[in-house]
């Protein structure tokens, strides 16, 4: 994301741009891990373009959330896992970015929160429904009605990112983090590691019994691809 004069903010120009994106990287075979980093230093998305918004009706800020909650929707779905690498700020719809990707690694100065009940909103772009099955409901709760900003040791010692760094001089710690992370999982047989997303995903939607049988189909399809 390299949007540096509005801080990697959402509007609707950019969030076109990363729908057309995924659309092409999701058709390629080839990408075995997607990662999601910033090109400007000290931010990694500052949420929805807020002054955007204020030029919309009401009508077009409806279609906008809308349009939002597609783009975080295709990034939990994309079929590669896919990692956040969190440099810096990830504030309101940039820390539910973050919340749809599969993985996270932030920099221990980076900030992040849903702050949007700071700013009489509300996360629309999935951050009520993705939070609570990351930290459970409570603390997803109390981070949602304070609209609390976490450094990167505050989230990780909460479980919110899988691994947090010391920022370098580049500011590019978390990045270089998460692409060590990436290595981890390329040498593993693909299409095992997707159906595994599948099995995981599918799975947290249902009670136990339906989530074993989903494993069960998608390990049926690992069987009938041997090898790959």
């Amino acid at each position: 994301m390299n949007r540096p004069h509005a801080r990697n903010a959402l509007g609707n120009i950019f969030v076109s741009e990363m729908l057309d994106a995924l659309a092409r990287l999701r058709e390629d075979q080839k990408v075995r891990v997607l990662l999601f980093r910033s090109g400007v230093k000290g931010v990694f998305c500052a949420g929805a373009d807020l002054k955007e918004r204020e030029q919309m009706s009401a009508a077009e800020v409806g279609v906008f959330v809308q349009r939002l909650r597609g783009l975080m929707n295709d990034i939990a779905a994309f079929p590669a896992p896919t990692i956040a690498a969190m440099d810096g700020f990830a504030l309101g719809g940039g820390l539910e970015l973050a919340l749809a990707c599969d993985l996270r690694v932030a920099a221990s100065s980076a900030i992040m929160g849903l702050i949007e009940t700071t700013r009489g909103l509300l996360p629309g772009a999935g951050g009520t429904q993705r939070l609570p099955r990351c930290l459970g409901v409570a603390l997803a709760k109390e981070l949602i009605f304070t609209g609390r900003r976490l450094s990167g040791v505050q989230a990780h010692a909460l479980g919110l990112v899988n691994h947090t760094v010391d920022q370098n001089k580049e500011g590019d710690a978390a990045y270089h983090r998460a692409l060590a992370l990436a290595q981890e999982i390329l040498p593993q047989a693909p299409i095992a590691v997707r159906l595994g997303k599948v099995a995981i995903d599918r799975g947290m939607e249902v009670d136990i019994a339906s989530g074993m049988a989903i494993e069960g189909m998608c390990y049926a399809q690992k069987i009938n691809k041997k090898g790959q």
